[in-house]
């Protein structure tokens, strides 16, 4: 396989990148919502790994040790942009936030999508495995947005009374 373009390897690493700004952006805002959301991406890509090895489908590539139905880059990339997608749309600005992030979207969405799409051209996942992880980024995030919208369970007035404490604290 010949070396891939400097673009395509900046989206191989893209999971550190998104871990590293989604720490960052948690530890800057101390907000409950952004924190819940960052647990929720976590908690959709590990599902993920769960539903891969249940389903134990191999990837294109046999020299991988793990199975690859459904990507979990793709779900849990799409988790974050259906995220910030629903969050810009339904939820307040949280007040550490600059007004311009009312365009976040306008990045993290197509980012997510290059990242999805480059699963498939670095050959580590088939079209069906990323639309599955897609498809299962999409179902989870919009969950995990309903049940803190809902405050399924005191999620959201838990998190909005810890994030009042902290912010005391701090």
């Amino acid at each position: 396989m010949p070396p891939s373009p400097p673009w395509l390897k900046f989206l191989d690493e893209t999971s550190k990148i998104v871990t590293s700004v989604t720490a960052l952006i948690c530890l800057y805002t101390r907000s409950a919502g952004i924190i819940y959301f960052a647990v929720g991406g976590l908690a959709c890509a590990l599902s993920a790994k769960v539903v891969k090895r249940t389903i134990r489908q191999q990837r294109p590539r046999h020299g991988e040790r793990t199975y690859g139905m459904p990507s979990t880059h793709a779900s849990a990339c799409t988790f974050f942009a259906v995220s910030v997608l629903l969050g810009s749309l339904y939820l307040p600005q949280h007040p550490s936030f600059h007004p311009i992030v009312v365009y976040a979207p306008f990045v993290v969405v197509p980012w997510a999508g290059m990242i999805v799409l480059s699963r498939v051209w670095l050959g580590y996942h088939t079209w069906p495995q990323v639309m599955g992880g897609v498809c299962f980024g999409i179902c989870f995030a919009s969950l995990w947005f309903k049940m803190w919208v809902e405050d399924t369970g005191g999620i959201g007035t838990i998190g909005r009374e810890m994030e009042v404490l902290v912010n005391s604290l701090l």
